[in-house]
């Protein structure tokens, strides 16, 4: 995943940091982007896996030392735990990046409605923008860190 993740890491940095220009639409927060990133990663976790050793995958549907009662309710469980993989990674991306920017236009749209109000707020939408600026970061990190997790979970 080393090769896969920086190129994944990279994209994900320059979409997001590129969204916080000014009058760029900022497609990682759009679920459509997300969620398109999010399925293939997850897609290509679950291929990989199958077709590498699919006992080993069918194996992990089931906790070792469960007991045998349970173990048709966790095997569901998982799978359902599986399936909702691409919808968290996107949902949370989408939903963290698109939180910042309504929150930086509202800073901005604010700053026009008077000399005193626009320097007020000047210093605090240049404290925002470092913040949203960390968010980014974080934001890309975290997906490329939980689609590394889900890599090394099933290899």
């Amino acid at each position: 995943m080393s090769s896969l993740g920086s190129v994944l890491l990279i994209l994900l940095l320059v979409v997001n940091f590129a969204g916080l220009i000014p009058y760029v639409f900022s497609v990682s927060s759009h679920a459509s982007f997300t969620f398109s990133l999010g399925l293939v990663v997850w897609a290509s976790v679950i291929i990989s896996c199958v077709a590498l050793d699919s006992v080993s995958f069918l194996v992990h549907m089931c906790p070792f030392g469960a007991p045998l009662a349970l173990g048709w309710f966790l095997s569901i469980v998982e799978v359902i735990s599986i399936c909702l993989r691409p919808i968290t990674l996107s949902v949370r991306l989408a939903a963290n990046m698109s939180a910042g920017h309504v929150v930086l236009g509202l800073i901005g749209g604010s700053m026009s409605l008077s000399v005193v109000s626009a320097a007020a707020l000047i210093p605090v939408g240049v404290g925002y923008l470092f913040f949203e600026l960390m968010v980014c970061f974080i934001q890309g990190f975290v997906f490329y860190l939980l689609s590394a997790l889900y890599f090394d979970e099933h290899s």
